[in-house]
C-alpha cells in the first residue's frame, strides 16, 4: 500500500516500539497523560455515544480509553506494527474497535462528513505535510462536528524542555522521538484549520512539573505542548 504524506524515517520508530501497553516503558508517558486528553476531547462533546475517528492512532491507548467512555472508534495509522499491537490489544480486551492501516487524506475521501468528533494528537509533527492532515480530518468530521488536535509548539523553549528536557534528562519520551523543525506553532495550525473550514473553540496546554512529576492541562495558553479544539462550521 503507497502513502504519499508519510516519512518512512517517522513510521519506523513507530514500527520499533516494543510495548505501547507497558505503563513504565517507552510509551508511558502516554498512559500517564491519556486522562487529561480524554477529558479535554470529551467534555464539550454532547453526543450521545460518539462516533470518533482516532488518526494517528499508534497502539491504541487513546482509542481504548474513549472507547471505554462509550465512543464508536475507528482508529487509522501508518506503523502496521502499531495497528497489529493495537488489534491484538482491544481483541483481548474484549473492545470493539475498528482499526485500519490507511492515510488520513485516504480516509477522508472514502468517508467525508461521517465523524462526530476527529482527533489527531501527538502526530502531526511527525508527518511531511501536516496542513494536508489538518484539511483530511476537517473533510472527514461531520458539519457541527468537533476536531483536536495536539502537537508541539516551535519555540526555544520547547527546544529546551521537549527534545533536550524530556528526551534526554528526564527521558520521559525515547531520545529522538522528535525533531524541532517539524514543530508547529499554534498560528500555522490554526490558519491551516481555518481555511479548510474550522472554526476555533479553545487551546489547552499540557504542562509537566518535574518536582511532583506530574501533568495538568491548563486552558487559555499556548506553551510547548498544546491543544486546539475546532468546530466544522
Amino acid at each position: 500500500m503507497q502513502f504519499t504524506n508519510v516519512d518512512p524515517e517517522e513510521i519506523k520508530k513507530f514500527d520499533d516500539v516494543a510495548h505501547w501497553w507497558d505503563l513504565k516503558g517507552e510509551m508511558g508517558t502516554l498512559h500517564v497523560i491519556n486522562p487529561l486528553r480524554v477529558q479535554f476531547i470529551l467534555e464539550k462533546v454532547q453526543v450521545s455515544q460518539p462516533q470518533i475517528l482516532d488518526v494517528g492512532c499508534g497502539g491504541g491507548i487513546l482509542s481504548e480509553a474513549l472507547a471505554r467512555r462509550g465512543a464508536r472508534v475507528t482508529g487509522i495509522d501508518l506503523s502496521s506494527q502499531a495497528i497489529e499491537a493495537a488489534r491484538e490489544h482491544a481483541r483481548r480486551e474484549g473492545l470493539s474497535i475498528e482499526y485500519r492501516l490507511q492515510s488520513a487524506e485516504s480516509l477522508a475521501a472514502e468517508r467525508p462528513a461521517s465523524f462526530d468528533v476527529v482527533t489527531c494528537l501527538e502526530m502531526l509533527e511527525h508527518v511531511p505535510q501536516p496542513q494536508e492532515v489538518v484539511a483530511a480530518c476537517a473533510r472527514a468530521v461531520k458539519p457541527g462536528g468537533h476536531v483536536i488536535f495536539s502537537t508541539i509548539n516551535r519555540t526555544p523553549k520547547a527546544f529546551l524542555f521537549v527534545i533536550i528536557g524530556g528526551e534526554y534528562i528526564l527521558r520521559l519520551l525515547r531520545p529522538g522521538t522528535h525533531d524541532y523543525r517539524k514543530f508547529i506553532r499554534p498560528s500555522e495550525l490554526r490558519a491551516w484549520a481555518e481555511a479548510s473550514g474550522l472554526r476555533w473553540v479553545r487551546t489547552a496546554s499540557l504542562l509537566y512539573n518535574p518536582f511532583t512529576r506530574r501533568f495538568r492541562l491548563v486552558e487559555g495558553i499556548e506553551d510547548n505542548n498544546y491543544f486546539m479544539h475546532f468546530v466544522k462550521a
